[in-house]
């Protein structure tokens, strides 16, 4: 079983966290949600949610990918979070997926891991990706980085990262259950 990290920072978009950790789930990826302090964080609309467990306690185990949520606030304490930049450091060098969404991929370009590669985030971000290849496409995979744009392309990216971590086939089977755009002839 595919085995994948979503980490919450204090002002988190919420559709774009909890969209990933949904669908991801309904695929039978094991899905682990770790909070960069302890106790509900509450997300840039005020929703809180109760990760699984910190960072702390697992910020040392392998996961086949590392998902970024943005939101401006919840990507500016990503940013400020050495346990952050030493884990995706750690799972980039192991050749593993690295995926973040809206604002976060700033926190990738700010190790240095989007130079010279095609990424995509909200629009206001893309000076922050300066190095990059940037595309205004909605979900981006360059070798094991993946990127999207917003709130509103969280359930394309989540399939995604379905079709990385699992199959094409489960991708659609998921998509059509969910009656995602595009999934099914069927209406």
């Amino acid at each position: 079983m595919k085995r994948v990290l979503v980490l919450l920072a204090p002002g988190f978009e919420e559709i774009e966290a909890v969209t990933v950790i949904d669908i991801l789930r309904r695929a039978g990826v094991e899905v682990v949600v770790a909070g960069t302090i302890a106790g509900p964080i509450a997300g840039c609309h005020r929703i809180s949610l109760l990760p699984d467990t910190t960072l702390t306690v697992l910020e040392n185990d392998a996961f086949d990918m590392v998902v970024l949520p943005g939101g401006a606030e919840g990507t500016t304490n990503l940013r400020r979070d050495l346990r952050v930049a030493n884990l995706i450091r750690r799972h980039v060098n192991q050749a593993r997926y690295v995926a973040a969404i809206c604002a976060a991929p700033a926190v990738l370009a700010d190790m240095g891991l989007l130079t010279r590669r095609r990424v995509t985030s909200y629009p206001t971000y893309q000076s922050d990706l300066a190095g990059s290849v940037y595309s205004s496409e909605r979900v981006v995979v360059d070798d094991r980085i993946v990127t999207s744009r917003s709130p509103g392309t969280a359930l394309e990216f989540a399939l995604t990262l379905i079709e990385l971590l699992v199959s094409p086939e489960e991708r659609r089977r998921i998509g059509t259950q969910v009656l995602a755009a595009g999934a099914s002839d069927v209406d």
